[in-house]
């Protein structure tokens, strides 16, 4: 085992790291704690196929940051953390090995003795947390019939909602008269919006904006999703001319890295608001869109609301409805974000970094 801040330097940004050769399936299972000091840390087991488990170490490296920034975005009281399982590209990996490696998982974040809480992640589900379960108590988002908070993605879906819905307020003022007293998602009523990706979230979200009035694009990379678009009314686009498509909004919902500096020029909307991670394919993008004026709400806000919905029933033990209206909380925090970056004439990136730095800074002795 090996544990520490010796692998390089961004490991001396992370309260933690651990990476362990699991006892029965053989496979790195690393551990990255990036922060604890607003709570425990929280985030998914990742499982995938790597070239070099060096690769997993460096994807558990930055995704732990990126839960760090997107809790303290929420006004979550928990830090960040992730596991990644990283699976050989070769190894074949049946329904009992993969028992085996989830199990070794578990074992790891046990050891941790609370200062880490698992989820799912890319290639596990609320299922999977069942096996982790077995081995520790420091798991969330097991299905719901096991105590757990199940499915995160449609609260994920409905915290982009408040957020969009928060962004085109921002942007043209009152409601849309054709959703007079809607008190969420009454601003995309008549909106041209576009969805890029339509998986879980990108499904669920689709399906709210339809609902909610707005003018519907939707694409995916799989032809077979335009069965959705059929079923919501709303036009197909293909997944190339998607990105610069004219629209009032642009939601990213399938991978991350699809804003480039090559794009940025070629874009032909006012916001962007979307659920996938990581969008920017550089930093410096978030710059270039507020220059353009372009509004992009960063995605480590307007992705929270799974997360959110998770800590308000596994850690404060609130009922569905309670958890759902701190949800819809993403879209005052989006508001407020906004207003702040519009008073200091900075991007809405800039102003929730030096929010997020203010949070994370240590307490003065």
């Amino acid at each position: 085992m090996s544990t520490g801040t010796r692998e390089g330097d961004e490991m001396l940004e992370h309260d933690q790291v651990v990476l362990r050769r699991g006892e029965r399936s053989g496979i790195p299972v690393i551990v990255a704690i990036h922060s604890t000091r607003l709570g425990p840390a929280i985030g998914g087991c990742r499982l995938w196929r790597y070239p070099d488990w060096r690769d997993g170490l460096a994807d558990a490296l930055r995704l732990a940051e990126g839960m760090t920034i997107k809790n303290a975005a929420a006004g979550l009281p928990c830090g960040g953390g992730k596991t990644v399982l990283a699976v050989p590209p070769d190894l074949p990996l049946g329904r009992s090995a993969r028992a085996d490696l989830l199990a070794d998982a578990g074992d790891l974040v046990e050891s941790l003795g609370g200062r880490y809480i698992v989820g799912p992640d890319v290639g596990t589900s609320p299922d999977d947390m069942i096996t982790i379960g077995e081995r520790t108590g420091n798991v969330w988002c097991r299905p719901e019939s096991y105590g757990g908070s199940g499915d995160s993605s449609p609260h994920t879906a409905a915290g982009v909602l408040a957020a969009l819905d928060a962004t085109l307020r921002h942007l043209y003022g009152p409601l849309n008269v054709a959703f007079p007293d809607a008190e969420q998602g009454g601003g995309v009523a008549g909106r041209r919006i576009t969805v890029v990706g339509l998986g879980h979230v990108g499904s669920h979200l689709a399906r709210s904006l339809a609902g909610a009035g707005a003018e519907l694009t939707v694409t995916d990379v799989d032809p077979g999703r335009r069965m959705v678009a059929a079923e919501l009314g709303a036009r197909w686009a293909d997944p190339v001319d998607a990105l610069t498509a004219e629209a009032d909004v642009l939601v990213p919902a399938a991978l991350g890295g699809q804003l480039t500096t090559d794009l940025v020029p070629r874009l032909r909307c006012r916001a962007i608001v979307g659920p996938a991670n990581n969008q920017l394919a550089a930093e410096q993008v978030a710059e270039l869109l507020h220059r353009r004026g372009i509004t992009w709400v960063p995605d480590y806000l307007a992705s929270a609301g799974g997360v959110a919905y998770t800590v308000a029933r596994e850690l404060h033990g609130m009922l569905p409805p309670d958890a759902e209206r701190q949800v819809t909380q993403i879209g005052a925090r989006t508001a407020t974000l906004l207003d702040a970056a519009a008073r200091d004439a900075v991007s809405p990136h800039k102003a929730a970094l030096q929010t997020i730095a203010n949070l994370l800074a240590p307490t003065p002795a």
